[in-house]
């Protein structure tokens, strides 16, 4: 069996499951790494929060929907459906995200789109890794 790229059979999988492990790792850490400066109180997410109207309150709660991602993504690996919820709710959270900034018109909105894609990155390679699309 040739795989789109040439290579033939086990060399494909082996290429897909690379892209898998990398994107998924990455994806995790980025969010883990944002849910442990929305836990620390991190002056930039302050600045973030301020800047979209969201009470700091909610720093915590938002932070602990992060790492639960991450620590879905993560999860994935040894059971992928789980690793497939936690794209969807990070890819969720992301879009909550982009909207906050467009609502109060902050184009600062890089960041909140860099991690919605690559939640979506991670969910596209596990469909593609375990065969679902």
């Amino acid at each position: 069996m040739r795989c789109l790229s040439g290579s033939v059979g086990g060399a494909c999988l082996a290429g897909m499951y690379v892209l898998y492990l990398v994107v998924t790792i990455l994806a995790a850490l980025a969010n883990g790494y944002a849910a442990s400066l929305d836990f620390v109180g991190a002056n930039s997410v302050k600045l973030v929060a301020d800047r979209v109207q969201v009470s700091r309150r909610w720093m915590v709660p938002l932070g602990v929907l992060l790492a639960s991602g991450a620590a879905g993504l993560l999860a994935g690996f040894a059971v992928p459906s789980l690793g497939r919820a936690a794209a969807i709710g990070l890819i969720l959270y992301f879009i909550c995200a982009v909207s906050a900034h467009l609502r109060v018109g902050d184009h600062g909105i890089a960041p909140a789109v860099f991690f919605l894609l690559l939640a979506a990155s991670a969910l596209a390679a596990n469909l593609a890794y375990h065969k679902h699309w």
